[in-house]
């Protein structure tokens, strides 16, 4: 397909409320004007056109048990790419996958190397583990390592207390901030519960993952500083079963995650009606599988995002908070053809009739 032009009938939705009749793919760029002759092929693909879709907190590398092998993380790409994800942040992988970066079928990542950890408080195998004279340190290092992001893991349940409780203190937490965006990365935060979020947003914060501890004043908090949240609602789906097994040894911990699981959609919802921006993430690796895109989109609008806003968290919004082009003359052909108009049917999202990536149909 390398040397075939491709002919978008269009419509092609370049924004929510803007799109363009047709497109073509010449040469893996997508170009909004006729092309000469060339004596190339020109395929033909009808469909609505969107850009390639973003999954902003994602695990390629990372499974259950920690990082897996490079066969098991094409696969994990390969997944996301097929449901129409084309652009990862990686929101945190033991694994190194900068090989992927040379394959021209598997979607681009941005990475947040890999999570930072309070020793015996996150995940075994999935984080750097340090204490917090150390943090400073290995925020620059991870800084360094990624593509602009940086990922800490904000709370976790605590043994003495038997709850989730903060694992960083205020002032740590500020001068490792500041490190990072020193690097010119950006930081992101695992937050589960309430009480680690009023320290992250005033240090400086720049994500919340998961956020369903968000209060009133931590809402308010997140809009003065523009912080966004990515709520993984697949996820936070599987709080029940999480607080199932752990209701024996910590009980109070257990009904902690049932009530942030019980109120879920209301904080997305009220986060997001108070002008926190929100995008589209699944948290895929670990114990959930990848390509949940669409799903997550159809949670985002469960929870009360217009069907509109809950798109553009997987499309133009996402694109343009992480810095990557959408369907701008010149781009990398980056897209996904759909069978009907997803602005429409949100159910759409799960039926893509073509995949082009990097202007070859996959």
């Amino acid at each position: 397909m390398s040397d075939d032009v491709l002919h978008l009938t269009g419509p092609v939705l370049v924004g929510p409320l803007e799109e363009r009749e047709q497109a073509w793919v010449v040469g893996g760029r997508l170009t909004f004007d006729v092309p000469q002759a060339s004596g190339a092929d020109v395929v033909r693909v009808d469909g609505w056109v969107l850009p390639g879709l973003v999954d902003a907190h994602c695990h390629v590398g990372l499974d259950a048990h920690g990082a897996v092998d490079d066969a098991t993380s094409r696969a994990q790409a390969e997944a996301d790419r097929d449901a129409g994800t084309l652009l990862i942040r990686d929101a945190g992988s033991p694994a190194d996958t900068r090989w992927v970066d040379d394959e021209p079928d598997l979607p681009r990542i941005i990475r947040a190397g890999r999570h930072i950890a309070r020793p015996r408080r996150y995940i075994r195998n999935f984080a750097w583990e340090v204490e917090p004279d150390q943090l400073v340190e290995q925020v620059r290092a991870e800084a360094r390592a990624g593509d602009g992001w940086v990922k800490l893991v904000g709370d976790w349940i605590d043994r003495d207390t038997g709850d989730l409780a903060p694992c960083w203190p205020a002032d740590v937490l500020a001068a490792a901030m500041a490190a990072a965006h020193e690097d010119g990365a950006r930081v992101t935060a695992h937050c589960f519960g309430e009480d680690c979020l009023p320290d992250l947003i005033a240090a400086g914060i720049d994500c919340i993952e998961h956020a369903c501890g968000l209060t009133a004043d931590t809402v308010a908090a997140a809009v003065a500083r523009d912080v966004a949240i990515v709520p993984t609602l697949v996820n936070i789906a599987t709080f029940p079963s999480i607080a199932d097994s752990g209701e024996a040894k910590f009980p109070t911990y257990a009904r902690h995650m049932r009530d942030l699981h019980s109120r879920r959609y209301d904080t997305v919802r009220s986060a997001f009606e108070e002008g926190v921006r929100v995008y589209c993430g699944t948290d895929a690796g670990g114990s959930l599988p990848h390509g949940l895109v669409a799903q997550e989109v159809a949670e985002l609008h469960a929870a009360g995002l217009p069907r509109l806003d809950a798109l553009a968290a997987a499309t133009w919004a996402a694109r343009d908070w992480l810095g990557r082009e959408g369907l701008v003359e010149g781009a990398s052909a980056d897209l996904v053809v759909y069978p009907a108009d997803p602005r429409e049917e949100l159910a759409v999202l799960g039926q893509p009739s073509a995949v082009v990536l990097r202007g070859r149909t996959c």
